[in-house]
Formats: C-alpha cells, sequence, structure tokens
C-alpha cells in the first residue's frame, strides 16, 4: 500500500521580467487620453444625443466600436436617444457611428500625440535592464500607425505594436497582450507586466497571467490634461489621485502610480517578488 504524497512540487519563474507592455492613450502619449473622449462625444452629438465627456470616458480601452457599442447601452444614454430618435439605439446605428468616428479620430490622433513626462526616459531605462518592450491599443492600427509615427519623432517606439484589429476580439480579453509577448519572444507570461490606464487594460493583462501596473493621473481616471491637472489645488489633485487609483485597485492592478515617470520601481519590487517564487 502505497502512502499519499504529503507535499507537491510548484513550478514558478525566478528571472527578471523580460518585458514591458504598454497602452498608448494616457499611458505614453496624450496625458489625459483627450483624443479619444472628445471624439465620442462628437459622434453621438451628430446624431442628436449629448453624452458627457465623463460618460464617453466609461468604456476606455475596449476597441473603439465596442466603446461606441457599450456606450449605447447605457440606460441614461438610451433613454436619451429613445427621446430623440422614438427608438432604442441599434446596431446599424453603431456601425453608423463607428464610420464616423474612424475620420475624426485619424484627424485628431497627430495634435494629441505628445509623449506623457518621463516615457522616453523610462522606456531607456527597461531597455538598458534587457527588459522588451510592446504595446497594445484599443486603436484600429490606421490609428496606431500615427501614434507610432508620432512617438518615434519624440525618442520613443515600441520593438512590437499590436491593435485591436489584428487579433480576433479586444479588451479586456488577454489577445493583445499575448500576441505582444509571442511577438516579443518572452519565455513565460509571468515574465511579462502590463501597464494601462484603463480597467480593460488592466484585466486584459490579469487575463493574460501577466503582472499589471495602472496608470492614475495621466491616464483616463483623471482625464485632465497636463497643465488642468497642475492647475487643480492640492485637495483636488489629492481627491481625484484617490479616486482614480482606488477604480484602478479595484480593478485588480498589482500596483497603481501616477504615471509612467514612476513605473521603474514597481519592475524592481515585481522582480524581487520573482526571485522570491511569488505569481501574478
Amino acid at each position: 500500500m502505497t502512502t499519499p504524497a504529503r507535499f507537491a512540487w510548484s513550478r514558478s519563474y525566478r528571472g527578471p521580467v523580460q518585458a514591458v507592455i504598454l497602452d498608448w492613450a494616457g499611458t505614453t502619449v496624450d496625458f489625459g487620453s483627450l483624443a479619444p473622449a472628445a471624439v465620442f462625444v462628437e459622434v453621438f452629438a451628430r446624431r442628436g444625443v449629448a453624452i458627457s465627456l465623463e460618460e464617453a470616458r466609461g468604456p476606455m480601452g475596449l476597441p473603439k466600436k465596442d466603446h461606441i457599442r457599450e456606450l449605447t447601452r447605457e440606460p441614461a444614454i438610451a433613454r436619451r436617444w429613445q427621446e430623440r430618435h422614438g427608438r432604442l439605439p441599434q446596431e446599424t446605428d453603431v456601425e453608423a457611428m463607428y464610420a464616423d468616428f474612424v475620420p475624426l479620430q485619424l484627424d485628431c490622433l497627430a495634435r494629441h500625440s505628445r509623449l506623457v513626462p518621463g516615457t522616453a526616459e523610462t522606456v531607456a531605462a527597461l531597455r538598458a535592464r534587457g527588459v522588451r518592450i510592446g504595446a497594445t491599443t484599443g486603436y484600429s492600427s490606421a490609428m496606431t500607425e500615427i501614434n507610432l509615427r508620432e512617438a518615434e519623432a519624440q525618442g520613443y517606439r515600441p520593438d512590437v505594436a499590436i491593435s485591436a484589429d489584428e487579433v480576433p476580439a479586444g479588451r479586456p480579453l488577454p489577445h493583445m497582450a499575448l500576441l505582444a509577448a509571442i511577438r516579443l519572444g518572452v519565455e513565460c507570461v509571468q515574465a511579462c507586466v502590463k501597464v494601462d490606464d484603463t480597467v480593460p487594460g488592466i484585466e486584459e493583462g490579469l487575463n493574460a497571467g501577466m503582472w499589471t501596473v495602472g496608470v492614475a493621473v495621466s491616464g483616463n481616471e483623471v482625464g485632465l490634461s497636463l497643465p488642468d491637472w497642475q492647475a487643480l489645488s492640492e485637495a483636488e489633485r489629492h481627491e481625484r489621485r484617490a479616486r482614480a487609483f482606488r477604480r484602478l485597485l479595484q480593478a485588480g492592478a498589482h500596483y497603481v502610480v501616477d504615471s509612467i515617470a514612476d513605473l521603474l520601481s514597481c519592475i524592481e519590487d515585481i522582480e524581487g517578488r520573482l526571485r522570491r517564487g511569488d505569481k501574478p
């Protein structure tokens, strides 16, 4: 008669961080994630339905057509739509609004392409540690090409950039993050860190089995340009920062920072945890 084993062996990755996968708007470019939010407001306004910037930001991080679809499902927006059109919004309305969205977004991206302060320096420091850099986004490939062009002129270009239209489904599913890991040639997902300013972006990383870092102040959760953020009183900044931190932590982020400029301390802490056998 054999005795059941009392202990089980557990395999864990003990090496360094191999890849950091970054979002675009609100994380590496476009402080405040202003470009997409304003366009969502405009496409609904063209249908005679007013939505606020705060409402427009609600599903941020999703592929843009999915974002529009989710906005039409918001009860308050659906009610306004019914009051204006005598019916609830339909899939044909989503398709029509997305057709309007694409040229409007392409037209304004270059104007909202300035790097978030600290992006180029942080990426350079990561590369000096041997870390590979990926990017994922809710933008389409055509939109990503504009971001790549404008960011490279300012000293930042990821090694791999994945767009929402390159995978079967976008965020919060893990497809983009996993495809980035494949193209970056990492050994395992536990060696990857996903950095994002939106809840769906954090969920993307978690669903991929990666470490996640939420970006609060420069991103969608605060939703202000850098000058507008700096113009706030200390009390207002504290309140908005706390709200953004809470949202991203509740989404499951392992860490939350103000901006990408604060990322290196998270990488160092993650590497310490990996050495101890921790997993995301």
